[in-house]
């Protein structure tokens, strides 16, 4: 059982809760350190989130972004990778509590746990308009986006089929722009041409937000620019207007209703239930409110990471729920613990460098923010395209995806466009 790994006791043992950017970081950072690393995940596999709109607007396959955990540590001979689903965390007595297995004991705890979706109070949205989180969610969007079209092609009744053909998308941060731009895409020119009882252009994106504009973390002329540049692409961008009702016919805003068959939630999320767990103080959101060092405040030996801590830069912003920050967090930790291994100081707290903000808008133009330069139209789109790629792991991958990106950049056509796991004439999810 889980409870009985052997586990060298003159070695501490650090168990890391989630596979995502941070916890893999923090396992990296210890691969030669004097500890056993337990990784516990609920899924065999750690994710690139950051392409996963890519899955659900049938760009690429899942394959592609995804790579077995037990993989990527193979080489690494003081980890040991275990699947299972945490149920919550005993301090007193150091043991991590899982679904069906017996407790993991720990030395060093790294909760690494990643984030939700956030309905606001309204969780009884969710069937009607699913986030974006995981490959299953992924899957799932992809195969409703298709569906609808083919549900549009055995409509006869001109009201039906606009609803069939009516795509909104909630919330209008660089998911949600990245999906309504993609899914324009789509139906402009991928689809184009597959269907004989309607036109694929005739389709309608529409993107919703509560706040005054789109993408709001970056500047007001590259907000600017992403909107107008989502306009030629035929999507319907309103600003202003929050969604107050949601279900299987569309949703509603201030009063007006828009019928649609496919919605999509890219409006708020939520931490883990990391603070749950350790009965810690938390943020709106859920997330932990970790001291500068990223400890949980009176227990020095647990370390929250990633989107399930709220960390502040040294201006007192948020340190926003990016790749780039988790595997930050996670580097710093394991600095943390080699130093106190070696009977150290931890040194500084931990500081955030911003390495910038990018949005892709279709597929031949983005938006790049690095602060000292911002970039916009074809030339932010190679530069977003390479930082991807970048950060892909394995050559193969970055291969495939790079072959698929210049392959829809020249013909237009996206080759993912499978409808798998349900049957979209009796209603299948």
């Amino acid at each position: 059982m889980a409870g009985q790994m052997a586990v060298d006791p003159s070695r501490p043992h650090v168990v890391i809760v989630g596979a995502g950017f941070g916890g893999l970081e923090a396992t990296r950072g210890l691969a030669d350190a004097p500890v056993h690393i337990t990784i516990v995940d609920q899924r065999n596999h750690h994710l690139f989130q950051p392409l996963l709109y890519q899955v659900a607007t049938a760009t690429l396959a899942t394959s592609e972004i995804a790579w077995p955990v037990r993989h990527l540590v193979r080489r690494q001979e003081n980890v040991t990778t275990l699947l299972g689903s945490v149920a919550g965390v005993n301090i007193e007595a150091k043991q991590v509590m899982l679904d069906g297995e017996e407790p993991i004991a720990f030395d060093v705890l790294i909760l690494a746990t990643g984030a939700r979706h956030a309905y606001f109070g309204h969780d009884e949205w969710e069937p009607y308009a699913p986030g974006l989180k995981t490959l299953e969610d992924a899957t799932k969007i992809r195969r409703r986006i298709l569906s609808a079209f083919e549900q549009a092609e055995w409509e006869t009744d001109a009201a039906e089929r606009a609803k069939f053909l009516t795509f909104v998308v909630v919330g209008a941060g660089p998911t949600g722009v990245e999906l309504a731009g993609t899914i324009a895409e789509l139906a402009r020119d991928t689809l184009r041409g597959d269907f004989r009882n309607f036109d694929t252009r005739s389709a309608r994106v529409v993107l919703i937000e509560a706040g005054p504009r789109i993408l709001s973390s970056f500047s007001e002329d590259l907000s600017g620019y992403a909107q107008r540049a989502l306009t030629r692409l035929g999507v319907e961008i309103k600003l202003g207007r929050a969604v107050s009702k949601c279900g299987e016919g569309g949703v509603e805003l201030d009063g007006e209703f828009l019928p649609a068959k496919t919605i999509i939630w890219a409006a708020g999320v939520a931490a883990s239930p990391a603070a749950e767990w350790l009965h810690a103080p938390a943020d709106r959101a859920g997330r932990v409110l970790v001291q500068p060092d990223l400890t949980v405040p009176g227990h020095p030996n647990i370390f929250v990471i990633g989107d399930a801590a709220h960390v502040e830069t040294a201006d007192g912003k948020l340190v926003p729920g990016v790749a780039p920050a988790a595997k930050q967090e996670g580097h710093y930790v394991a600095e943390v613990i080699r130093a106190r291994l070696k009977g150290g100081s931890p040194g500084a707290p931990f500081a955030y460098r911003n390495a910038g903000n990018l949005a892709t808008i279709g597929k031949r133009e983005a938006i790049v923010d690095f602060g000292w330069i911002k970039l916009k139209g074809r030339i932010a789109w190679w530069m977003w395209g390479i930082a991807h790629i970048f950060f892909l792991i394995g050559l193969r991958n970055r291969l495939a995806v790079a072959l698929s990106w210049l392959w829809i950049y020249v013909s237009g056509q996206r080759s993912a466009r499978l409808i798998t796991q349900g049957n979209i004439r009796k209603g299948g999810n």
